[in-house]
């Protein structure tokens, strides 16, 4: 009768240690630019769309937006005549109207105003105000050139906007390493 116990002990240790090589490893949850090739039929050339994904730290009210995204478009080194490719756009994907701002141009004066939408920019330790201009849609607002490299450069990024109701919508992204979207855009 001492067999019984003994095989049941063998079978619980080979058991336990089939397990433990056999549990999952963690994923890497590690944010990335995910990259695609995109065509403009209309002007008749392929660009590459760099996209991020980032997180809502207030959610637009009212509804179950999409995972906000900041998209980067570029013109790949071989159609660009240079050894990098050619920054095209930024934008800002929310996925809920953004409150669009009116502001009087610096060098004109009277009854010029242009649309704007009125966000509050961090990147790592510094912050700033800034008006983007909107997107065609107006849940999303153009980046330019200049915020895009801080944007790339820093390590945390959180941008503030406000929906239509005037809410705020914060956002933030972790930025992984932009050596593929630099060497594919030359935003320097």
């Amino acid at each position: 009768m001492k067999f019984a116990p003994q095989l049941l002990l063998v079978t619980l240790a080979s058991t336990s240690f089939a397990l433990a090589e056999q549990a999952p490893q963690p994923a890497s949850s590690a944010p990335g630019w995910l990259q695609s090739q995109t065509t403009d039929t209309v002007r008749g050339y392929t660009y590459t769309r760099f996209t991020l994904a980032g997180k809502f730290l207030n959610a637009p009210q009212g509804m179950n937006a999409p995972r906000p995204a900041l998209v980067v478009d570029c013109i790949p080194s071989q159609d660009s005549h240079a050894s990098k490719g050619k920054f095209l756009s930024g934008s800002l994907m929310v996925g809920t109207t953004l409150k669009i701002v009116y502001v009087e141009p610096e060098e004109i004066h009277g009854m010029s105003y242009y649309p704007k939408v009125a966000v509050q920019l961090r990147t790592d330790a510094r912050r700033e105000d800034e008006n983007w201009s909107p997107g065609t849609d107006n849940t999303s607002a153009n980046i330019g050139k200049g915020a895009m490299k801080r944007i790339l450069r820093a390590r945390t990024v959180a941008i503030t906007a406000d929906d239509n109701n005037g809410s705020p919508v914060a956002m933030q992204f972790d930025m992984p390493d932009a050596k593929l979207v630099d060497q594919g855009c030359d935003v320097d």
